[in-house]
């Protein structure tokens, strides 16, 4: 019988339809990365997704994000995709927070709940603390790296992070997870050395938005993050099916 998964149903088969159905993920961040892995979970099936970005939909995010459209200027990213997600499967379970994931409001997810997360946000602080807290509570993650001022979107891969090389923000992290004792964590990255636009491509500690003082606004392409996010909404989802 035909329904709007039969074409990925073909692809995985009853049993694993079924679990992305009764799955619950939560996507931190929800810009050009976080924005297409939202999408791609979506339409893949998954019956319950948490939606965590305290910001809003700018002009100067109309180039890439998926979510940024001129209808939506000024609307909180979590309710723009709660409203992308519902038009496609208004029987999808999503519950949005409006909330900057920083160690100050960890507090406020409770991890055991989660079948899987997915990190997109883009500040090193809050990308340790989501990995320590999904080891903590046993639950699988995925985590991408550096996608400013790269123009190849050919050149991402998936990996542990103690595999990777090449980006400047995975050197960092790969570090900081060995000493705070954080293992097997899957990341996307690409070895891409990035242009130079005069911006640190290791520097996401600032967590200032677009549009105020920043010391430089990483370069972006339409399609280099919302590769990336696809990637990694592809790995949730077929690890999911196993």
């Amino acid at each position: 019988m035909n329904d709007q998964y039969s074409r990925t149903r073909l692809v995985f088969g009853d049993e694993a339809m079924e679990k992305l159905k009764n799955a619950r993920v939560a996507l931190f961040g929800l810009g050009g990365v976080g924005g297409y892995a939202a999408e791609a979970l979506a339409r893949s099936g998954v019956g319950h997704i948490d939606l965590i970005d305290d910001d809003t939909i700018s002009l100067t995010n109309l180039n890439r994000q998926i979510l940024a459209l001129h209808s939506t200027l000024g609307m909180s990213k979590t309710k723009a995709a709660a409203q992308r997600i519902a038009d496609i499967d208004p029987d999808i379970q999503v519950r949005t927070f409006d909330t900057f994931y920083l160690p100050e409001t960890a507090k406020e997810f409770d991890f055991s709940q989660y079948d899987y997360i997915l990190d997109a946000i883009d500040t090193v602080t809050g990308k340790l603390c989501l990995m320590e807290q999904a080891q903590s509570a046993g639950v699988p993650i995925i985590s991408c790296m550096g996608t400013g001022n790269k123009l190849d979107a050919t050149a991402f891969r998936v990996a542990d992070i103690t595999k990777t090389s090449g980006c400047a923000l995975a050197r960092i992290i790969r570090k900081e997870c060995a000493k705070r004792g954080i293992k097997h964590v899957k990341v996307v990255y690409s070895p891409e050395l990035p242009i130079n636009s005069g911006a640190d491509p290791a520097a996401l500690e600032d967590t200032q938005r677009e549009g105020s003082t920043r010391r430089a606004i990483p370069g972006s392409t339409a399609f280099v993050p919302g590769v990336a996010g696809l990637i990694m909404a592809g790995e949730v989802i077929k690890d999911l099916c196993k």
